[in-house]
């Protein structure tokens, strides 16, 4: 289940121990690229309070939108399992795909040939220069973990996903998946 190199398509799981961290405490991480000159990652469980809909009036569905990380929070980006809909999509493994023809996406989500289950919005991305993932995995800031739900992921995000590794991991990380967010509350 864990591995030590990471590679696109694992996820990231956040080590209790990143307190205080807002934009990474309690996260879990699709890593959508990793190679030599960094890794880029959308973070699954940090819904936020728009609807895409809010974001593009344009839209006729209310799709959530998640906080997908720090790095250009006014840029929307979408991870998906329609490749054959949406051209110019970016595997990333296992039947998820990143990216592909906006307009298409719109296009697909307003005659419903595309619904929620199939497609998921972030504003932003979580970014890692060169080598600087790999610290942190060394650090024990993050648990690389297979993404065993492949391209139903999708469908799997939600708020308590970062509970759901912790009991899955087992062992001390058990204990972590009832504690408060903010400790202080104890």
């Amino acid at each position: 289940m864990i591995n030590v190199i990471p590679k696109k398509g694992n996820l990231l799981i956040a080590e209790p121990s990143i307190l205080g961290d807002f934009s990474f405490n309690r996260s879990v991480i699709l890593l959508a690229d990793h190679t030599e000159e960094g890794s880029i990652g959308f973070i699954l469980n940090k819904p936020l309070e728009y609807t895409l809909n809010d974001l593009i009036p344009e839209v006729s569905a209310e799709f959530g939108v998640y906080n997908g990380g720090p790095v250009e929070q006014d840029n929307l980006y979408f991870i998906h399992t329609a490749p054959e809909i949406i051209p110019n999509s970016i595997e990333i493994s296992e039947g998820i795909y990143w990216g592909g023809d906006f307009n298409t996406v719109i296009n697909a989500i307003n005659t419903t040939e595309i619904t929620e289950n199939d497609v998921r919005f972030f504003l932003g991305y979580s970014g890692w220069d060169a080598d600087q993932l790999n610290d942190e995995l060394s650090s024990n800031s993050w648990i690389l973990s297979e993404n065993i739900y492949k391209s139903s992921i999708i469908k799997k995000i939600n708020t308590t996903f970062w509970k759901e590794k912790m009991l899955e991991l087992g062992g001390e990380y058990s204990i972590w998946s009832n504690a408060p967010e903010d400790p202080s509350f104890n």
